[in-house]
């Protein structure tokens, strides 16, 4: 796991708990339960991870320590639908 950075509100533990359910549940980041505090800080760190190479890291580790079993090819963790009007669609 990463160092701990300055003042913080979450472990990394905290954080890696909560990827990790919405990995398994496939809900939106905002979607988050309660429990995990605010969706936007655990996003902002798991971003943060994920760009710096940490997340890929901390994944290895938890698979060779086989706490997880998973095969990461792609991951989408968020996305945004809009619905439509039919009439914006071009559709005759």
């Amino acid at each position: 796991m990463p160092r701990q950075r300055g003042n913080v509100s979450h472990s990394n533990l905290q954080i890696l708990n909560a990827i990790l359910y919405v990995t398994e549940h496939g809900c939106k980041w905002s979607g988050l339960p309660k429990r995990f505090g605010n969706w936007h800080t655990i996003y902002t760190r798991m971003n943060r991870w994920a760009k710096s190479g940490v997340l890929q890291k901390v994944f290895e580790r938890l698979q060779q320590q086989q706490i997880i079993r998973i095969k990461i090819e792609a991951v989408s963790m968020d996305s945004t639908s809009i619905k439509v009007h039919p009439d914006g669609t071009g559709a005759l």
